[in-house]
């Protein structure tokens, strides 16, 4: 298994990652931030806020000009507790939004999904990423995905929302559970003719984890490097930051700053939150002390 600073030397060696988006191209030799748009009106902490698609729009037009490299598009709750949208829902939500975010912003867009209704139908409207919390496990998913020509995310969750957060339990270290699981998910999708240079892994914080999950899971994030795939990482305004400092939703912008920074130092490629102006330039300080010394030109940090 490589090193933290093995890894660090790998993507500032000349080799760096790329990764075809459909027309976008997607640089991972450094930390990338990733916009969250949620078009839905039970979200845990924005539910309803974007749901005319002018205020999609705009929003996203914000993350954009505050540095996110791409934008993550939602239509089904997946909080704890949150209850299962139809397919022609879910897709009446987002289609709106990603044809305007691509056509009118240029956008790279994610769409968070599980649906293969879903999936088929953003990548015919120029989504560049599927973001699957299932990990491409529903029924026709793993199909969807293959055709689509997308990179996905694939992320480890233990149950569904509606029942995720009842007393989970791990028989071994949440870390190894966690790389357990998603190296039978790589598997499965390579088998499909899903190939690893369309894979991206995400560890799934606050999905079947307790607090002390979470934080251990942080703590060790540096071992699912074994994987040899690029990182999704969400934590942007999770219970775990209010369940650790007493903090509602809107008070946990600081807490994230600092999980986002500790997520890059053990090798993040993406941070995917909702305040993006505030976690680029963390990440961005983060980053530079990661180099060392090496020339900060706006080539290597996150708003070139």
């Amino acid at each position: 298994m490589k090193s933290i600073l093995d890894a660090y030397s790998d993507r500032t060696s000349g080799s760096a990652f790329q990764l075809r988006c459909g027309r976008h191209l997607l640089d991972l030799s450094f930390p990338r931030v990733m916009g969250i748009l949620n078009v839905t009106p039970d979200s845990f902490s924005d539910g309803g806020q974007h749901l005319a698609l002018d205020d999609a729009l705009r929003h996203a037009e914000r993350m954009l000009a505050e540095g996110a490299t791409m934008i993550d598009v939602g239509g089904e709750s997946t909080r704890p507790g949150a209850s299962p949208v139809s397919p022609q829902q879910e897709l009446d939500r987002v289609a709106p939004v990603i044809e305007a975010l691509v056509c009118e912003l240029d956008a790279l867009v994610s769409v968070d999904t599980s649906c293969p209704t879903v999936m088929r139908e953003a990548s015919e409207l120029g989504a560049g990423m599927i973001n699957d919390v299932r990990a491409l496990e529903r029924e026709g998913a793993l199909q969807a995905a293959v055709g689509s020509g997308l990179p996905v995310c694939l992320m480890h969750r233990q149950g569904e929302p509606h029942d995720m957060q009842r007393a989970p339990s791990y028989e071994q270290p949440i870390e190894e559970a966690v790389m357990e699981y998603l190296a039978r998910r790589i598997a499965a999708c390579e088998a499909a003719g899903l190939r690893r240079n369309r894979l991206i892994i995400d560890p799934g914080f606050g999905f079947g984890k307790t607090v002390e999950h979470n934080l251990r899971l942080l703590k060790y994030l540096q071992s699912l490097q074994a994987l040899e795939l690029p990182m999704l990482v969400g934590m942007s305004r999770k219970s775990m930051i209010g369940k650790v400092l007493g903090r509602p939703v809107e008070e946990r912008l600081s807490g994230g700053l600092a999980l986002a920074a500790m997520a890059v130092e053990r090798g993040a490629s993406i941070l995917r939150v909702h305040e993006v102006a505030e976690t680029v330039d963390a990440v961005n300080m983060a980053w530079a002390v990661l180099q060392e010394g090496c020339e900060l030109s706006q080539n290597n940090l996150l708003d070139s």
